[in-house]
């Protein structure tokens, strides 16, 4: 897929799905989160991660702001999942990235 068939608005989304994944840290708290079957208190998160709570809180809003969250509050704390959306529409980012395949039809998706 030639790169002009990609508007400047889809390129700029990619980019900052591509860039929001670009920390180890947002990986671990991605494979985390998608081994559980709800949602996930931040506590749990930092208890799994080993870091500090302002760090994890950092990565989260990353990843929320991305989309590749959901996060809803449950009484005094919030709870984080993987949002469902970009189980599809991320692997079909990366193919038309590299030319894969276009399961898009040339539209654009979001997580």
């Amino acid at each position: 897929m030639p790169e002009a068939s990609l508007d400047r608005e889809t390129v700029e989304e990619y980019a900052r799905w591509f860039r929001a994944l670009a920390d180890p840290t947002r990986i671990r708290v991605m494979r985390f989160l998608s081994g559980r079957p709800d949602p996930v208190p931040v506590g749990e998160i930092v208890a799994h991660l080993g870091l500090n709570q302002s760090t994890v809180s950092h990565h989260l809003k990353i990843l929320h702001t991305a989309r590749f969250l959901t996060r809803r509050r449950a009484g005094a704390s919030i709870r984080y999942a993987v949002n469902p959306r970009c189980v599809t529409e991320f692997p079909s980012a990366a193919d038309i990235l590299i030319g894969a395949r276009d399961r898009c039809g040339g539209e654009r998706g979001s997580p």
